[in-house]
């Protein structure tokens, strides 16, 4: 079978089997950096956890979203294609057995051999793509070339001295990120809209799921030292609050936009790193609460509240903002979402008064209000044509 480029409008186009497979490696490198971040937190090192948990997180986005988007365009589906994904997948496998080292003492180096194993089968798709489809021949071959030298430049970074760690970081991503626009220049790749939609909304309900493991972990741990009524309350808005996080998301019918908007997919599908890494912390976050009500820790109520309510204020305010260049009328009103992330910002503050597990409820009563505000407003033609995108 040969690598052309698949129709972007066709029909019933969904994600493969092969792709929710390697959604499950993903998943692997997803779990162990949410508990890098909640150990962290916990122990009171929760600014030093930061910028080691933005940057791994990154790569594993990153990793994802380049065969995300290779596979939109490019998914044969024949033996050699699902050769070189497995190779991806090893290589994901690697990066996570890397993450400890990577969060814990800024060692990138099993990071970075990951990287370059997922790289290797990434350049494999990219010049199979340029030889097999001769009308994106030159967007195909730029791709190619994009990725093995800014892959060198990741190679090289590990000479360089741990005080040049964060800056060399942030210039190679910035490489990274702009490898697929200087490509997509010269036309292009046949990405499908509606697919693209689905496939991140499967990788937003992964990092809802860490979310979930994540609190079943920390109520695990708090067991232990018996149940409490506050041990209850925090998982019963944890789960609301993460249930409200599934709900809002997928009110936008992403699929349409993407599809009569194209050239916002950049802003659309880079922006989503924020939203993505929001919910990651959010897992962290609920693991860390649970056991703060449930045994003493070294860190001040107020601060593990933010580790839930800055998350979830930045994902309500993204739901909304990502679909800005989309629709005529946002279906996330910016008159609801905007004054609930803001008291959601607020409700930390009343720790001295409600208490830490208060400040989870309060959280979790905002979101829900946002939930059933937005689904009370929203246009019966928006609703009849959600219903429509899922059933294709």
């Amino acid at each position: 079978m040969r690598m052309r480029g698949r129709d972007a409008a066709e029909d019933h186009r969904a994600a493969t089997p092969l792709e929710l497979l390697v959604d499950l490696v993903f998943i692997v490198a997803v779990a162990s950096l949410v508990l890098q971040l909640a150990h962290g937190i916990a122990e009171g090192h929760g600014l030093e956890s930061i910028p080691p948990f933005l940057m791994v997180f990154c790569s594993i986005w990153w990793a994802w979203m380049n065969f995300t988007w290779l596979a939109s365009a490019y998914d044969t589906d024949d033996a050699l294609y699902r050769l070189l994904t497995v190779v991806q997948m090893a290589g994901v496998l690697v990066l996570a057995a890397g993450v400890p080292a990577a969060f814990e003492s800024v060692d990138f180096r099993a990071v970075t051999v990951g990287y370059l194993i997922m790289r290797i089968g990434l350049v494999g798709q990219w010049v199979r793509a340029a030889v097999e489809h001769a009308e994106r021949r030159a967007t195909t071959r730029r791709y190619a070339l994009g990725v093995t030298i800014v892959q060198v430049g990741w190679l090289l970074r590990l000479l360089l001295p741990d005080e040049w760690a964060i800056p060399s970081f942030l210039v190679l991503i910035a490489f990274e990120l702009a490898v697929p626009i200087w490509s997509e220049r010269r036309g292009w790749t046949p990405w499908h809209p509606r697919h693209i939609a689905e496939r991140y909304g499967l990788f937003v309900i992964i990092l809802l799921g860490e979310g979930v493991l994540a609190a079943t972990n920390g109520v695990q741990r708090a067991l232990s030292s018996g149940l409490t009524p506050a041990l209850v309350v925090v998982a019963i808005a944890g789960l609301v609050i993460i249930v409200a996080m599934w709900w809002t998301y997928f009110l936008e019918p992403a699929a349409e936009g993407l599809a009569e908007h194209r050239r916002w997919g950049f802003f659309w599908g880079y922006g989503h790193y924020f939203l993505f890494v929001a919910l990651a912390a959010l897992g962290a976050g609920l693991e860390v609460a649970v056991e703060a009500v449930s045994h003493h820790l070294d860190v001040p109520d107020v601060a593990v509240g933010y580790t839930i309510a800055l998350p979830v204020a930045v994902v309500l305010i993204l739901m909304w903002a990502l679909h800005l260049p989309f629709a005529r009328e946002a279906e996330i009103p910016p008159g609801v979402v905007l004054p609930a992330a803001a008291l959601v910002l607020l409700a930390p503050l009343a720790t001295g008064v409600v208490g830490l597990a208060g400040v989870v409820v309060v959280v979790a009563l905002l979101v829900s209000t946002v939930v059933a505000v937005t689904t009370a407003l929203r246009r019966p033609d928006v609703v009849d044509a959600a219903s429509r995108s899922q059933l294709r």
